[in-house]
């Protein structure tokens, strides 16, 4: 008996000799210089910095805006692999939504209201990359690892759901005069600037629904019509004041062209005729903006105020072929290149350039004159194609009138503002309009294309995937492609794949989805729900 007591007491004292040290590690290892909790508003800026797409990147070559001819930098080719999804930005919505409430904000609030539509915005954006998603058992963390694929109709229906609430959150927060938002980049906390955002990107949606609008479970013409009709229930973009954009400044934040970023020296990066050769083709006036002439259309006695002098290279052309009519000039000026380079006075000479549009006006417009064009809605399509035009027109600062446009000297330095040549070109907004191929054409196939391709021409360095999305949904307008340049057996790919992780950490589920969207090949060339 002595021996247990014994036994007994030895115990009893390693546990409580344990639960000491468990203490005191536990106190040693919490830092308690390290936050616990964060402010709302703090991740709030994150998700916002998520939401932007930086110009200048692979995608825009994709949508065929510009070409590398330097292949130490890239190429065009349309290898995709794995998709880049938003989970973890999802991930960081609801913890802003859980801090917000952690603060003592009631259950509607401008977070939870921002929030459902920073889900709409970024499901909208996977799916439209690779078909089917988990998203009804997504972001549950260890609790469900393996989440179940919803259909990319599903996703939809489940996106619009998610706009609408959000629209009806903010108009009682605002009756409630509840603007308690901070943390918000874009619109300094302004939440009827946010609602027009929702709206607007509502008609983005729906407009990307074209090929489902007999669909009865999406409503897509009767919810088109909801939005349009009623602007006091559903406010919109009202003009270029209320474009959800990312402003630049020279100190951080620089536009991804500068004289700090080397690769950008103009002479690596041509414009792709798909958007340059368009332009051109329509005396746009904007052509002088984006662009430098090419040197041997000078060299050949075009004026720079000539808009024939400004053409680009076929985004499916041999990459060695581009690099050798590029002519790169090592310091000569425009010679003897065969293709425009972007204007280095508007992109390359100083750190702001030009603002970059995430959703903006000029798209909008299109929108509405694209569903007027369908007959969705009521209403005059060639005001509002008008209206479209002149706000991208505006963007680049072009007025009735004379307007100076620059362009480098021969052997001139990019940020020497004395080696530029100033040149005056007159915009005529009547002129320019009574050409037929932009004259609105009518409520028919030829008035929707125009519409479809001065959308894409507003898009560009723009609105992120959107120009391409428009291109698979509708083929205006019409991509280079079948040469060596494209890559992809010279298709252009309608999806990406799926991402390796999500192959390899939820088997069961992927493989399920690919099989019944795509008959088990997880293939780039391979049509979604939505495009057919």
């Amino acid at each position: 008996m002595k021996k247990i007591i014994n036994r007994f007491i030895v115990t009893a004292a390693s546990v409580v000799f344990l639960n000491g040290c468990q203490e005191k590690f536990d106190e040693y290892f919490s830092d308690p210089n390290r936050p616990t909790s964060v402010p709302a508003s703090l991740v709030l800026n994150g998700v916002l910095n998520d939401v932007f797409h930086r110009p200048w990147d692979l995608t825009q070559r994709w949508s065929q805006f510009t070409c590398c001819n330097y292949n130490y930098y890239g190429n065009q080719e349309y290898n995709w692999g794995g998709a880049t999804l938003h989970y973890t930005t999802l991930k960081n919505v609801i913890k802003m939504e859980q801090e917000a409430k952690a603060a003592g904000a009631a259950d509607l609030n401008p977070y939870s209201a921002l929030g459902k539509f920073f889900r709409a915005y970024f499901f909208y954006q996977m799916t439209m990359r690779v078909g089917d998603l988990p998203m009804t058992e997504a972001l549950q963390a260890l609790d469900n690892p393996t989440p179940r694929y919803d259909s990319q109709k599903d996703v939809f229906k489940q996106i619009l759901t998610w706009l609408t609430e959000a629209n009806a959150d903010i108009t009682q927060l605002i009756n409630n005069a509840d603007v308690s938002l901070l943390g918000d980049f874009y619109f300094s906390n302004d939440l009827r600037k946010w609602q027009k955002v929702i709206n607007t990107f509502k008609l983005r949606v729906l407009i990307a629904l074209s090929k489902k609008e007999n669909d009865a479970d999406l409503a897509v013409k009767t919810k088109f019509a909801e939005v349009f009709n009623n602007k006091l229930a559903f406010p919109v973009m009202e003009g270029m004041q209320d474009n959800l954009q990312f402003v630049y400044n020279p100190t951080f934040n620089k536009y991804p062209i500068n004289p700090d970023n080397y690769g950008f020296d103009a002479t690596r990066y041509n414009f792709a005729s798909t958007y340059l050769n368009k332009l051109s083709e329509l005396n746009d006036p904007r052509v002088f903006i984006v662009a430098e002439p090419a040197g041997k259309k000078l060299k050949d006695g075009l004026q720079p105020t000539n808009p024939a002098a400004f053409v680009g290279a076929s985004s499916a052309m041999d990459l060695t072929d581009m690099s050798t009519k590029a002519g790169t000039d090592n310091g000569a000026g425009f010679l003897p290149g065969e293709f425009s380079f972007f204007n280095r006075k508007r992109y390359y000479s100083n750190y702001t350039a030009e603002n970059t549009i995430i959703i903006g006006y000029p798209e909008l417009c299109f929108n509405i004159a694209e569903g007027i064009n369908r007959g969705w809605i009521t209403g005059n399509a060639e005001e509002w194609y008008q209206r479209g035009i002149q706000a991208s027109h505006s963007f680049y600062g072009l007025k009735a009138g004379n307007n100076d446009v620059y362009f480098i000297k021969a052997g001139g330095s990019p940020t020497n503002a004395a080696d530029y040549t100033k040149y005056t070109i007159n915009y005529d907004w009547a002129a320019y309009y009574s050409q037929p191929a932009v004259q609105y054409a009518g409520n028919n196939a030829a008035g929707l294309n125009q519409i479809l391709t001065q959308k894409y021409l507003a898009f560009f360095a723009n609105s992120g995937w959107e120009p391409y999305y428009n291109y698979r949904r509708t083929g205006v307008p019409a991509f280079a492609a079948g040469g060596p340049g494209t890559g992809n057996s010279g298709l252009i790919p309608k999806r990406y794949q799926y991402p390796v992780s999500e192959r390899n950490t939820n088997n069961a589920n992927w493989t399920s989805a690919v099989q019944s969207q795509y008959s088990g090949n997880d293939n780039i060339n391979a049509e979604m729900w939505v495009i057919k």
